[in-house]
């Protein structure tokens, strides 16, 4: 699950794998705005299958955020 999460956020964000941590962010991903987040909350939803509620959605403030959400919805 980690690597699929590391890879659909740099595919959104046009930035390398390497790059990408569980720290990432808005903060420090320049190309993170309020569309690639949209983009990418539908990259995740149709690759793992699952559907965020509006809180989870609001709540991600950084990759590990959306692994615990992923856990939440039994992804591992």
């Amino acid at each position: 699950m980690i690597d699929d999460v590391y890879q659909i956020v740099a595919k959104v964000f046009a930035i390398p794998e390497s790059e990408v941590n569980d720290q990432s962010s808005p903060e420090n991903i320049e190309s993170w705005d309020s569309f690639n987040g949209l983009v990418l909350v539908d990259e995740l939803e149709n690759h793992f299958k699952i559907k965020f509620t509006i809180s989870e959605i609001t709540d991600v403030k950084n990759v590990a955020d959306i692994k615990r959400h992923l856990k939440n919805h039994d992804v591992s």
